[in-house]
């Protein structure tokens, strides 16, 4: 009877010592966010800076369900980036239609997975498009380059 009730009690401590634990891990990761430059095809102008287009006139908006996206407007030693961070934070699928003056400039498709692994939440991009634009895309910093018909 002591053995079954010893075997019993090592059984019970290592199942629950196997199991993940993770209360001791503080594991989070954001979403990583998209950064947009938008400067004219030819003369390579930032179009913010050179005032052809006006930060307070851009609108992202996502067309899956048309609700405004949230961004940020980076304006510092004239470098004038369109930073988005709302996307990501939950397994979704975005159409981001980044207009500006009114302008449909490109569209911005995500398909965004939200998981858990190793007690660490990520955001895992199973797609990133960029529509109706020709970009370029700096690996070293993540900025895209919207080339921009004027």
């Amino acid at each position: 009877m002591k053995n079954n009730i010893l075997i019993a009690l090592v059984a019970f401590v290592f199942i629950f010592n196997s199991c993940d634990n993770c209360d001791d891990k503080a594991c989070f990761t954001p979403p990583e966010g998209f950064t947009f430059e938008l400067v004219d095809k030819t003369t390579r102008e930032n179009l913010f800076t050179n005032e052809t287009f006006s930060s307070n006139e851009i609108s992202v908006t996502n067309l899956v369900d048309n609700s405004n996206l949230e961004f940020n407007f980076i304006d510092e030693d004239d470098v004038n980036l369109i930073q988005i961070n709302a996307i990501g934070w939950e397994s979704e699928t975005v159409d981001a239609l980044i207009t500006v003056s009114g302008i449909d400039i490109f569209n911005l498709i995500v398909d965004a997975e939200r998981t858990t692994e190793d007690c660490c939440t990520f955001t895992k991009y199973n797609e990133i498009r960029i529509e109706n634009a020709e970009f370029e895309l700096n690996d070293e910093n993540g900025i895209y380059t919207i080339l921009v018909t004027q």
